[in-house]
């Protein structure tokens, strides 16, 4: 059994590695990932080892070989596929535990050139990420460490990652691929200033679950946009009192929206989304 290890979010990495050598799982990493599990005690292979081909154009071709993706997209289930594997001396790789920076944020957070946007995007995560997700039947595909204690739980428990759960990461794999390549998108489109793309895809993540939606019989969650958005409702700081329901944000959003036509300090009490009180002055106090 062998897992591939290439993360950016480390989070909780070395324990899970630690954890899955001690299932009996050989770890084959990338290099900055294993040299942060060696910084902690923990033995990988390298990619280099698999593949005998040193990496290229930059160190961004490392993983793209044979060995690799044979490795992954294998379906288990067609001895032809397993048969040409063993010709050809390649091994299975049963766990791909894969994170990329986000995109976003980098390019968000400051003007940067576009020759050094390009050196940010991710070719080979997302690509490793997707072939272990297409063959979730046989693959586990792991996208974030928040997945970590549950497959675990079920490599103990039941000795394998149970069905459920592999089409489950698999899913949220591909969404995150999807994710990643959508603020990719939205980049490109915002330096060539083309405002009203032929595919506009918006990305949003979850800030978590609601009490109920609108009415007491239904649920509801809410959600922030991570694509070259300025401020929002999303980025908020609640400073005390419960959390807010679904129609008490309704009305939070309704009143940040009138009091940002104001230039002044401005304070707007808003009730089923309309205002019922609003005031401006030049000190926030006094509004």
């Amino acid at each position: 059994m062998r897992a591939l290890l290439s993360v950016a979010n480390r989070d909780g990495l070395s324990a899970f590695a630690r954890d899955l050598q001690g299932l009996g799982y050989e770890l084959v990493a990338t290099d900055g990932t294993r040299e942060h599990l060696a910084a902690d005690g923990i033995e990988a292979a390298s990619v280099y080892e698999l593949t005998a081909a040193p990496p290229l154009v930059g160190g961004q071709v490392r993983t793209f070989h044979p060995q690799v993706y044979a490795g992954i997209l294998a379906r288990r289930d067609r001895p032809e596929q397993l048969q040409q594997l063993v010709e050809q001396g390649i091994g299975l790789i049963d766990i791909v535990v894969v994170n990329v920076k986000p995109f976003a944020p980098e390019v968000g957070r400051h003007q940067i050139a576009i020759d050094e946007a390009i050196e940010l995007i991710d070719v080979a995560g997302a690509a490793l990420l997707g072939a272990a997700a297409r063959n979730a039947a046989g693959v586990v595909a792991v996208p974030a460490p928040a997945h970590y204690p549950a497959v675990l739980e079920e490599l103990r428990t039941l000795g394998q990652v149970s069905a459920d759960t592999r089409y489950r990461l698999a899913a949220d794999a591909f969404s995150t691929v999807a994710a990643y390549y959508a603020e990719i998108a939205a980049y490109f489109n915002q330096i060539s200033n083309n405002v009203y793309p032929g595919r506009l895809a918006l990305v949003l993540e979850k800030v978590g679950d609601l009490p109920y939606g609108e009415n007491p019989h239904q649920r509801a969650a809410f959600y922030r946009e991570t694509t070259h958005r300025s401020g929002s409702l999303a980025d908020a700081t609640q400073l005390h009192g419960a959390p807010p329901t679904f129609n008490n944000l309704m009305d939070l959003d309704a009143a940040y929206r009138i009091a940002a036509d104001y230039t002044a300090p401005t304070v707007v009490i808003t009730k089923h989304t309309d205002p019922v009180g609003l005031a401006s002055a030049e000190e926030l106090v006094e509004a």
